[in-house]
């Protein structure tokens, strides 16, 4: 328990007015696939971190939104996107995943490089993150890092994301291409695993 309060008033301390007021707003579309005790995206909404959409016509043309079948990575350049539009993750099961993301949703479509999961359910897996953690690291990855550690602060393991990834995602942020972010992956000996196994 000690841990955990010094690092939420380390992020606490951390949060710059000017990246809190210019980083894009975070939406989640919920699919009611979870157990909602486990659903990382519901405890976001309840703590006013993320906002709740109901329909997917409410996501704006040009938001971000986290697709892993995406063809196309993440990257720092997306930020514009994102502070105009918003970011938008997709909350759903991992075991219905394939069938969820086989359709192209509206906005920018794109999928985050490789990292580990801190989540209980799939501790140190590569690529299974919580919608928690995949809004964390795409917020981390477009320059917004305070912001991306305040929103893992509800979560004991919040901690244990940054101590797994930081590193990487130090890389990923600074990465300016896709070959770049993928190269990374490889350099670090992450295969990311394919979302329907």
């Amino acid at each position: 328990m000690k841990q955990r309060s010094h690092w939420l008033r380390e992020v606490e301390d951390a949060m710059p007015g000017e990246e809190m007021r210019r980083s894009p707003k975070i939406l989640v579309y919920m699919m009611g696939q979870d157990d909602p005790r486990k659903c990382t995206a519901s405890l976001l909404t309840r703590k006013g971190l993320a906002t709740r959409i109901r329909r997917l016509s409410q996501i704006r043309a040009d938001a971000i939104v986290l697709n892993p079948a995406s063809p196309q990575f993440l990257l720092r350049s997306d930020a514009t996107s994102g502070v105009r539009s918003g970011l938008v993750a997709i909350d759903c099961s991992w075991e219905k995943a394939a069938g969820v993301f086989m359709t192209r949703f509206r906005g920018t479509n794109r999928k985050l490089p490789s990292l580990l999961a801190a989540n209980p359910v799939n501790y140190a897996r590569i690529g299974r993150l919580s919608t928690a953690e995949a809004l964390s690291a795409a917020l981390y990855i477009m320059g917004f890092q305070s912001k991306a550690r305040q929103l893992l602060s509800p979560f004991r393991w919040g901690g244990t994301f940054y101590e797994l990834n930081e590193s990487l995602l130090r890389r990923y942020a600074s990465a300016r291409t896709e070959e770049t972010i993928a190269e990374i992956g490889i350099d670090f000996g992450l295969e990311r695993e394919d979302m329907t196994n």
